[in-house]
């Protein structure tokens, strides 16, 4: 039954047929089933009596019962609802007054939107499509270099694919049996900071080389002021913070104001808090930590110093720890169905993984919590009397021009921002598993299109057959890739690499250095999904033979996979950004303007490395361990 050729031959194929436009999941599914019939043939049975239809039968029952993969076509139906409903076009413009005065601000602009909608829906393609609609020709007859504008959209637009709540994340996890909500937490710090990198790039080349991104016309640096905001500051004070209170307390003007400036009771209390949002956010936020750490952390300290048996009792249900549905391998059953011979034949690793890094076992008991940081507070003090120093300088500078560009930003940024924290936030702090949290964020977005008013019934309609569509093509994509892996395995594939692996007696890093290269490498003509379950599995076994973190690995493995989008001659977001750009735009421009950030994705992928802090601190403080 093994034969390792036949295995290495299957796996040199599968790129070939790939590469030739054929359909991934459906080559995964041929190839496993033509390879599986030859691995299990027996001439003295029927060939109907091979044991392929059985593994085909099981691993298809084991993908469609995986759980984690449900939160898929909620994040999928969130990230298309928002799209559809258009919610990003005042975005764009209030961040792009906001950066008005910055070195490339109409670039900054579009890098900050298409990270963050990248990160409230998820979807390559459709940020990449929205932003060169919306961004690409206001840069173009601005005078900017093509190769800039082109960049900053295509490589921004990949960003929502690495920061969580991200698809490629739950894919990587299902196929590794890693834990969502870890891997959420270690990507989070990573995805960030590659994209401040990008943003120090676009930065920096626009001051050592100004053609490249011309100074905006003072015509579009002024922002244009509403009469009531004008007759605030002629009437109460030019700083509107003084302002907005005095017409709280003394509104007689206002409401007796001319009709184009007049404001009734209610909208002068919602300048108020308009004008208080900063505080509050700020507010908010440091209790939010102070909360969590002293308190919250505290409570769990104390929790774990009663007697084993409470602990055991209690551990299930620790709000410390990150709640989230049973790994099941792709290709579990139960085991009236699952058969002997699969099990002693194809004990895939990565495939098959328990789910021994998920965080909530039955009668498991939680991992020593030492309590808050040490020095805390002092930091935390500090953090505060910085944060209150920022305010007030603020405050002192908040006038007619600030105040409205800060009315637009909580008009357009604010309700996708708290929706995206708190379909964060549940899931890191282990309030709701990630399907529920995927459930909250997308009626979220089916309320915020609603409200906005520009989601219909057609809309509507598109957003949920594109989401099924999505959905269908994961779902075959893993019972393809769970059919060929098993057979890969069984003809001997997977051991005959990690035999040559081992031969070559590699250190921990230059085995880092050799599968990230590989999967660097293959980001040129594949796509995500194929690298990620197809070739990460075979050397997702090696890691605990050279002591490497999972948690930092994966990580590493989403920020290089950024390039697969980045790279030619597959790289999808250039054709996305193609279809909608200029006709003078050519293709060479958009490879020209991808290329330096795949350079960008190295030098992160090196600090992660150099520093894996900024990868493992945050899923270590969150969850212990």
């Amino acid at each position: 039954m093994s034969d390792p050729i036949l295995g290495l031959a299957m796996l040199g194929l599968i790129i070939v047929v790939i590469m030739l436009g054929f359909p991934t999941a459906f080559t995964l599914m041929g190839l496993g089933m033509m390879f599986g019939f030859a691995a299990f043939y027996d001439p003295s049975q029927s060939w109907a009596a091979n044991k392929v239809f059985t593994l085909m039968v099981q691993r298809t029952f084991g993908g469609m019962t995986n759980d984690v993969l449900l939160s898929i076509p909620l994040f999928v139906l969130m990230g298309y609802v928002m799209e559809r409903g258009a919610l990003v076009d005042k975005m764009f413009y209030s961040i792009q007054l906001a950066f008005r005065r910055v070195p490339a601000s109409l670039a900054v602009a579009t890098l900050i939107v298409c990270t963050f909608w990248g990160i409230a829906s998820g979807l390559v393609g459709a940020v990449v499509v929205l932003m060169g609609v919306i961004a690409m020709k206001p840069m173009l007859n601005a005078g900017y270099d093509t190769r800039l504008a082109a960049g900053v959209i295509t490589a921004g637009g990949t960003l929502g694919i690495l920061i969580p709540p991200s698809v490629m994340i739950i894919v990587y996890a299902a196929v590794a049996g890693q834990s969502v909500v870890k891997l959420y937490a270690a990507a989070m710090v990573p995805g960030f900071f590659l994209a401040f990198l990008y943003l120090v790039y676009i930065i920096g080349w626009a001051l050592i080389n100004p053609k490249v991104a011309p100074k905006l016309p003072p015509e579009q640096l002024v922002v244009p002021i509403p009469a009531t905001i004008r007759f605030l500051r002629e009437n109460y004070s030019s700083n509107m913070l003084v302002a907005t209170f005095k017409a709280l307390l003394s509104p007689a003007k206002l409401l007796n104001a001319p009709v184009d400036a007049k404001l009734s009771f209610g909208k002068i209390f919602k300048n108020v808090l308009a004008a208080l949002t900063p505080f509050l956010l700020v507010a908010v936020t440091m209790w939010g930590v102070w909360w969590y750490v002293m308190i919250h952390q505290q409570s769990e300290k104390d929790a774990q110093n009663v007697p084993v048996a409470t602990q055991v009792a209690k551990a299930s249900t620790s709000a410390a720890e990150p709640v989230e549905e049973a790994l099941v391998a792709i290709d579990a059953t139960s085991n009236s169905i699952k058969s002997k011979e699969t099990e002693e034949d194809a004990p895939l690793v990565a495939l098959d993984a328990a789910a021994g890094d998920d965080p909530i076992e039955a009668g498991a008991v939680a991992e020593a919590n030492n309590g808050p940081p040490e020095n805390f507070e002092l930091y935390f003090g500090l953090t505060c009397v910085l944060f209150g120093l920022l305010l007030i300088y603020y405050y002192i500078k908040l006038d007619e021009e600030q105040f409205e560009i800060l009315k637009l930003l909580i008009e357009s940024v604010m309700p996708l921002g708290v929706l995206t924290l708190l379909v964060l936030a549940v899931i890191l702090l282990g309030i709701t598993t990630a399907t529920e949290s995927a459930a909250v964020g997308a009626l979220g977005a089916f309320i915020l299109a609603l409200q906005a008013g520009t989601l219909d019934f057609e809309r509507t309609k598109q957003a949920v057959f594109l989401t099924a569509k999505t959905t269908s093509m994961v779902c075959w994509l893993f019972v393809g890739s769970a059919l060929f892996s098993a057979v890969f395995t069984i003809l001997g594939g997977q051991s005959i690499i990690e035999k040559w692996v081992l031969m070559l007696d590699l250190t921990p890093i230059q085995f880092m250095l050799l599968s990230q290269a590989i999967i660097f490498f293959l980001g040129w003509p594949l796509e995500w999904t194929e690298i990620i379950v197809i070739f990460v599995p075979i050397f997702l076994p090696l890691l605990a033979h050279f002591n490497i973190d999972p948690l930092l690995w994966g990580t590493l493995v989403f920020v290089n996979l950024q390039a697969a989008f980045l790279s030619p001659p597959v790289a999808m977001s250039a054709f996305y950004l193609k279809g909608v750009s200029p006709p003078g735009v050519t293709l060479n421009q958009i490879f020209a303007g991808m290329m330096p950030y795949m350079f960008i994705v190295i030098a992160c992928m090196v600090f992660m490395y150099i520093w894996p802090g900024m990868t493992l601190w945050l899923p270590k403080f969150l969850y212990g361990g």
